[in-house]
């Protein structure tokens, strides 16, 4: 194995996320508790988001829009201009977000920094200027040589990325926390990946475990270090 360049997904790899998105939906619910249960609300909700995927792509913006369109289809037309606006604020909060390091974080990004070894870069999708606003409030963006934002996470995307840091992809490796998005397409243009698992997961992001022998699992953040060294030692 001969990486020459790590590419790290942001949310829920570098920072929290998915727990806020969840936090506002069940805030909903509560506003729109007149209209249906908690289930039914979240199942519309997702289908809502996914019918509007193509439009919207993914991000803070895009699931506000989709809660508004939900909360007029739930009620059928008659959800209070009141209610829409607290969901409009509700979907603000997302837009705040601290995006605090997760633990480990910021000690080993200072590791592979000084050790100069490998071009480091987060490599993640969503809205453009929210994810470049958390990069600035995670205060991690020091540490990267290349940010690269995108609508999605497809094998194309990854083949651009490998030009833009000008490896082959044998020389890339991922790390995020999605098998989804910062796995599979990684690994089926050749890249090397590690799957870092969270708590909870975006349901349109699931999809079945698998194994591959260009994947590694670690279930913190500072046993990169420790993985890379192994690797490098056996190659």
């Amino acid at each position: 194995m001969n990486i020459k360049a790590i590419a790290f997904d942001a949310d829920d790899t570098l920072w929290d996320n998915e727990p806020f998105f969840l936090d506002v939906e069940k805030e909903m619910w509560k506003i729109l508790s007149p209209y249906g249960t908690a289930e039914e609300i979240s199942s519309q909700l997702f289908e809502t988001e996914m019918a509007n995927m193509d439009d919207y792509g993914y991000g803070a913006m895009a699931f506000t829009l989709s809660l508004v369109e939900n909360a007029v289809k739930v009620s059928r037309g008659q959800v209070p201009a009141t209610d829409i606006a607290r969901i409009i604020e509700l979907g603000r909060t997302l837009l705040r977000l601290k995006a605090l390091p997760l633990d480990g974080v910021v000690e080993t990004l200072s590791q592979l920094k000084a050790n100069e070894r490998y071009q480091l870069a987060v490599f993640t999708k969503g809205e453009l200027l929210t994810q470049e606003h958390k990069l600035q409030r995670s205060g991690l963006m020091p540490y990267f040589d290349n940010i690269v934002i995108v609508s999605d996470k497809t094998e194309q995307q990854y083949t651009d990325l490998c030009r833009t840091l000008n490896v082959a992809p044998s020389e890339l490796m991922t790390v995020g926390n999605s098998l989804k998005s910062d796995v599979l397409p990684a690994l089926n243009i050749g890249a090397w990946a590690v799957h870092i698992p969270y708590h909870v997961m975006w349901q349109h992001e699931v999809i079945d475990d698998f194994d591959h022998r260009r994947m590694f699992r670690i279930e913190k953040f500072s046993k990169l270090i420790d993985l890379l060294k192994i690797s490098n030692k056996q190659h």
